[in-house]
């Protein structure tokens, strides 16, 4: 199994790539986008975990050009009264830092380390269905063109199209939470650039942090009905700021004043998560990142969960003897963890409180170091 076909070019499917390259595979990645998507999304945090695997796979550089880092969080409640105050991750490691950047400036520049590295990514290259056979597997894309290999890995996110050929009965579901994103430049600085402050409030859960430059970036989590496909397509950031101020007046924080200086950067959509336990693979397919495991944003590691899922792939299909054990290495290895994200992160969604019975390592835990390290098997 030396030919691998990426389905997707966001920060899942182009660490993967970046992975397979460096253990020897010959891969190549195709993305839906005309372009490398740069205008897509909203920003997103990377935890340590997620940048140690960066750094397995020798893309440290091309991210801390991005964006800034964030070495410690603060916690206040309703009243503005600071609750909480600790460092973040792995912050006296600069490089295990987190950092706070958009993601389509992710998507771009590690779209432009593999382009460096000499891997094909094909932009425009929206996949329309999957035919597997005996011993390769042929994606067909809407274009007409068609490519061949003998792995296929859907990296092509919430809606993916490679998951309907593994699992057709699997939806993404509502998790419980509006969720608003937002940058303005007019908003006060509040707090020192590399501190993320989260609040409490009565009625929505939000978090902010500032640039270097000026530049304040926040999140909004609202309970309710979810929006309607309208809504998140066609909603304007004045309708958004219409729904927040009001809410975020209820309490004596900065968080609506934050709001209130936006003017049109503004991007919504609904909390939205994949059920546990459903298929992963089939014999020539294997879904990664949020094709496989999406949750509610609310612990933040989506990201970073999908750039874990790259260097744990490439390991396995470099150290395991044949493809199907390397694939169940794979699975046994990440369901655990990104299933208890699914579960805590909707729990946090949904106000709920259950906890599965074994939860998964966190960052910096021994065993996802041992996982991830490079030169380890």
């Amino acid at each position: 199994m030396r030919r691998l076909l990426v389905i997707g070019g966001g920060a899942a499917g182009t660490a993967a790539a970046l992975a397979l390259h460096k253990a020897g595979f010959d891969v190549a990645v195709h993305e839906a986008h005309p372009d490398a998507a740069e205008d897509i999304g909203a920003f997103l945090t990377l935890a340590s975990n997620g940048m140690r695997a960066l750094a397995q796979i020798d893309a440290t550089a091309a991210v801390t050009a991005l964006g800034f880092p964030l070495t410690g969080m603060r916690m206040l409640d309703c009243s503005g009264t600071e609750r909480a105050a600790r460092p973040l991750g792995e912050a006296e490691d600069p490089a295990l830092r987190y950092r706070c950047l958009r993601r389509g400036d992710l998507n771009t520049a590690l779209q432009a380390e593999a382009a460096r590295r000499g891997i094909p990514v094909r932009h425009g290259a929206r996949l329309v269905s999957v035919d597997e056979g005996p011993d390769s597997v042929t994606a067909h894309f809407a274009d007409g063109a068609t490519a061949t290999a003998d792995l296929l890995i859907g990296a092509d996110g919430l809606n993916s199209t490679v998951r309907r050929t593994i699992a057709p009965t699997a939806r993404p579901r509502y998790a419980g939470e509006r969720v608003f994103y937002g940058r303005t430049t007019d908003a006060p600085r509040l707090a020192a650039t590399d501190v993320i402050t989260f609040i409490r409030g009565t009625s929505v859960a939000f978090g902010h942090t500032a640039s270097p430059e000026g530049e304040t970036y926040w999140f909004a989590r609202v309970a309710g009905d979810p929006l309607t496909p309208e809504e998140i397509a066609w909603g304007t950031a004045a309708r958004h700021r219409d729904l927040l101020v009001p809410l975020l007046r209820e309490d004596a924080t900065p968080a609506a004043g934050i709001v209130a200086a936006t003017a049109d950067d503004i991007l919504a959509t609904d909390a939205t998560e994949l059920p546990r336990g459903m298929p992963w693979r089939s014999a020539r397919c294997l879904l990664i990142g949020d094709a496989a495991h999406a949750a509610s944003p609310a612990t933040g590691q989506g990201a970073s969960m999908a750039l874990e899922d790259a260097v744990v792939l490439a390991k396995a299909l470099r150290d395991a003897p044949d493809p199907d054990t390397a694939l169940t290495t794979y699975e046994n290895l990440r369901r655990p963890r990104v299933e208890h994200n699914i579960t805590v992160s909707g729990d946090i969604s949904r106000g709920t409180h259950t906890r599965p019975a074994a939860p998964a390592p966190r960052p910096g835990d021994e065993e996802l170091i041992a996982q991830l390290e490079w030169d380890g098997r």
